[in-house]
């Protein structure tokens, strides 16, 4: 790929955009699945609780998580209007049950302890202030929720070309330093490895990735 193809690729993982903004949609979905399937299991979600996603990209996930329990309320908020209204189209079905929400990125458009468990995934390096955006989460969460914070290690991410642009990496140590820097007080580090076909081509690759429990 020229270095032209890659920052566009680039900035589409970041806020996918138009037609092109939808087939990066469908290959995240498929190349994060088993990230976002391992975060939705550590979150051991409950009946009755209200669920928030941080960046969900197509959404074509959001019927598993609705399977997990009855009385579920799931909200899924992302910036990328092509991504909000794939979202929509795709989960028109659970219309009661799940709730999509543009919003800007920064500031978390629901009141003060509002869910039971927030969760997301590979948008930790697009984060512009990611210790004020920690907070955003922690004012959201109830007292007693769990937050999964889920990204690809640095070790892993440098390999690929396109996280030469607009991607802020992490390792452990880093991420948890980040973490300890806002108002959560406790977390849980996991790490996964998995065989994923590259964004880039047909290739595979095996990732290395972290599962953030944390709490309050």
């Amino acid at each position: 790929m020229e270095k032209e193809e890659l920052k566009i690729l680039a900035q589409n993982l970041a806020n996918p955009q138009g037609e092109k903004g939808v087939e990066i949609g469908e290959m995240m979905n498929a190349t994060n699945i088993g990230m976002t399937l391992e975060s939705i299991r550590t979150l051991l979600i409950e009946d009755d609780e209200n669920i928030l996603e941080i960046g969900h990209g197509n959404g074509d996930h959001v019927k598993n998580i609705l399977s997990l329990a009855t009385g579920l309320k799931y909200k899924g908020i992302d910036i990328s209007e092509t991504m909000h209204n794939e979202a929509k189209k795709l989960n028109k079905e659970f219309e009661n049950k799940a709730e999509f929400v543009l919003y800007e990125g920064k500031k978390l458009p629901f009141h003060d302890q509002t869910f039971d468990k927030i969760f997301t995934v590979n948008t930790v390096y697009f984060w512009e202030e990611p210790v004020e955006f920690l907070n955003e989460v922690y004012r959201v969460l109830k007292d007693d929720g769990t937050f999964v914070l889920t990204f690809g290690q640095r070790d892993f991410m440098e390999k690929l070309p396109f996280t030469a642009y607009d991607f802020t990496l992490y390792n452990n140590d880093e991420m948890e330093e980040l973490v300890s820097k806002s108002h959560f007080k406790r977390m849980k580090t996991s790490e996964k490895e998995e065989e994923i076909k590259s964004k880039t081509g047909n290739e595979t690759i095996q990732r290395t990735y972290t599962i953030l429990t944390i709490k309050k």
